[in-house]
């Protein structure tokens, strides 16, 4: 089974300088935890549910009205492509201990996002189970 087979298709990303509350307001709206972070056509990071959470409302100069995505965001981005193996795609989770992971085509062009819950609902059972015991060990 390939990675196309199974991603969530058509996500979008936003500029760093989204405030987070709209940043938040999308994932409410589209029932997801992460949001990517794009700049001048390339991705540069990743803001979860978490990383709102961890880096925004509890640090002491929290600003809700201030805070954009460049101040919580996890920088770097980590991908697959549409046409890998979905077991290839499940270990580069493993590896790294995400959950979720964006989808590129040929053109390195953002085509989809992979979750945990994708692969539930598609992966084999060994398949999966691998993937929860890697992902959801502790960091």
């Amino acid at each position: 089974m390939k990675v196309k087979d199974v991603m969530h298709k058509g996500v979008d990303w936003v500029s760093p300088d989204t405030p987070v509350t709209e940043i938040a307001k999308l994932m409410q709206g589209h029932d997801v935890g992460c949001i990517p972070i794009g700049e001048d056509d390339h991705l540069i990071g990743m803001v979860t549910d978490r990383d709102i959470v961890c880096k925004g409302l509890a640090s002491k100069d929290f600003n809700a009205a201030r805070m954009t995505a460049r101040d919580v965001m996890t920088e770097g981005i980590h991908c697959c492509r549409e046409d890998d193996d979905l077991a290839k795609a499940v270990h580069h989770m493993e590896t790294l201990k995400i959950r979720r992971l964006p989808v590129i085509n040929k053109s390195k062009r953002m085509v989809g996002m992979i979750s945990l819950g994708d692969v539930g609902q598609f992966a084999t059972t060994d398949l999966l189970t691998q993937c929860v015991k890697g992902v959801s060990a502790h960091h």
